[in-house]
């Protein structure tokens, strides 16, 4: 069975042979259905879904000019700021917050006539890469119930693979949106650093974080990317430039396009059938006239403990606002003030949370902060160098997505450095604030998903769009839906 892509979803409204209820309807039903086994939504505001579905359709009707995204249902990672609907981030310690406020990128959705139906599970606070730390517990692969949909946009994975929404938002911190997406077998991208708002986006490590999409295709991608994109003066790092036309650039050809393949990245740890299917990939780029070179990256070695370095210092600073004083949970029993913090923050986070936390503020503490996160931001820089260079030589650089297809819930969650070696591939991107994209490109033998990460210079998102659509032209994984 096929799952209807974005692209045809919008022909099919646009002729009349589909109403915006009609899809609404179609995707609560499906979230009826199976949630309850996988787990994506943790939110679902089916009335509100259905009375938006009734506006569009009516100004449809009327003549009224459309956004582009009208009558589309979509989930939204339960990290972004939501007017009227919960903002858990997965903790206890948000449980019951409503943001008083939309994020920048629900503003362009809503801009765009978008239908957002609810919200999608994830780590807590973004911290994990399997969905299983979150308090409403783990979303299950639809591939395969018995394994992980991959975090920390699981939720959002999921919900676009198994049907419920044809497009999801996830963020992406160092592999959140493109590991799940691999995992599902879905297209997710990471856009440059600054190239999508923040502004709303609750936040984890605000010099990696980055919001993107995820959809069936890079079509669906391409077309979600430029809905959200664009200058936001709210956010200090978002970048003053106006909003490519990616979708109408997708069938530029490929011929003479530079395709770098790291040794780096096919090296001992990495599954023989992801190997092989991401090579096997790369042939169908060559057919279409791409050029495949080497190019190396000798420091992406250091990027797992580089990014957990940066980044837990960076989440130990952002976290310290959740103190039980001014919004969130707050502890019932407390002798004083130092004790009510402890109190709060015991309570309301979780183990890896906790833990990121304390190896943050261990890195900044007076003593050692030289040694850990200065020398973590030199090595940073070493990093983005690396690919500086590679650039020179290349357009795009092409790997594996992550080490392996998805692994069953529980096997990694006891130990730490087993689920942060699972990130080794993407992390890089977030350090150097590259953009990067997960392509279906294959299958394991147990009828797993198996992603294609293709990474470019800064702000080329175009070449990576490019690419994914084309491959998806003369290839059918994008297609293939879960039993």
């Amino acid at each position: 069975m096929n799952r209807p892509l974005t692209s045809e979803l919008i022909s099919q409204l646009h002729s009349g042979a589909l109403t915006a209820r009609q899809l609404v309807e179609s995707s609560l039903n499906r979230i009826s259905e199976l949630n309850g086994t996988l787990n994506a939504f943790v939110a679902v505001d089916a009335e509100g879904a259905l009375t938006r579905a009734d506006e569009i359709d009516q100004k449809r009707k009327s003549g009224k000019p459309l956004g582009r995204l009208a009558g589309l249902p979509m989930g939204v990672k339960d990290n972004m700021c939501t007017l009227g609907m919960p903002t858990t981030c997965g903790s206890r310690m948000l449980q019951n917050f409503r943001p008083p406020y939309d994020a920048h990128v629900i503003e362009r959705l809503k801009a765009e006539d978008a239908i957002i139906v609810g919200k999608l599970n994830q780590d807590e606070f973004a911290m994990g890469s399997s969905t299983e730390t979150s308090i409403f517990g783990p979303s299950r692969n639809p591939w395969n119930t018995a394994c992980t949909a991959g975090g920390s946009s699981g939720g959002s994975a999921v919900a676009v693979s198994s049907g419920m929404v044809p497009l999801a938002l996830g963020s992406d911190t160092g592999g959140s949106i493109r590991q799940p997406a691999s995992f599902c077998g879905v297209t997710g991208m990471k856009p440059t650093y600054g190239r999508v708002s923040r502004y709303g986006l609750v936040a984890y490590a605000s010099s990696l974080d980055q919001i993107g999409p995820l959809a069936g295709d890079a079509e669906g991608a391409a077309l979600l990317l430029e809905c959200i994109a664009g200058h936001d003066k709210r956010d200090s790092t978002s970048l003053p430039l106006e909003r490519p036309a990616w979708t109408t650039e997708l069938s530029q050809p490929l011929k003479g396009l530079r395709i770098g393949i790291a040794d780096e990245y096919f090296t001992e740890g990495l599954d023989a059938e992801v190997e092989q299917s991401v090579r096997e990939a790369l042939k169908v780029f060559e057919a279409a006239g791409a050029v495949v070179k080497p190019v190396s990256l000798p420091h992406s070695k250091y990027a797992v403990a580089t990014y957990y370095l940066i980044a837990c210092s960076e989440a130990s600073s952002n976290l310290a606002r959740y103190d039980g004083i001014h919004y969130g949970h707050r502890a019932d029993k407390f002798t004083d003030l130092v004790d009510l913090y402890c109190q709060s923050r015991g309570e309301g986070f979780g183990e890896e949370v906790k833990r990121r936390i304390m190896l943050g503020t261990y890195a900044l503490s007076a003593g050692y902060y030289d040694a850990y996160y200065l020398k973590a931001l030199k090595v940073r820089r070493r990093i983005r160098e690396d690919f500086d260079q590679a650039f020179a030589s290349v357009d795009v650089i092409a790997g594996p997505v992550a080490p392996t297809a998805a692994f069953r819930l529980g096997e990694k969650l006891n130990d730490p450095l087993a689920m942060y070696l699972g990130d080794i591939y993407t992390i890089s991107t977030n350090l150097a604030g590259l953009p990067g994209i997960s392509v279906p490109c294959g299958f394991t033998s147990a009828k797993l998903p198996i992603g294609l990460q293709l990474q470019a210079p800064i702000l080329e998102e175009s070449r990576l769009l490019r690419l994914a659509h084309q491959f998806q032209q003369t290839t059918n994984w994008h297609r293939e839906t879960p039993a």
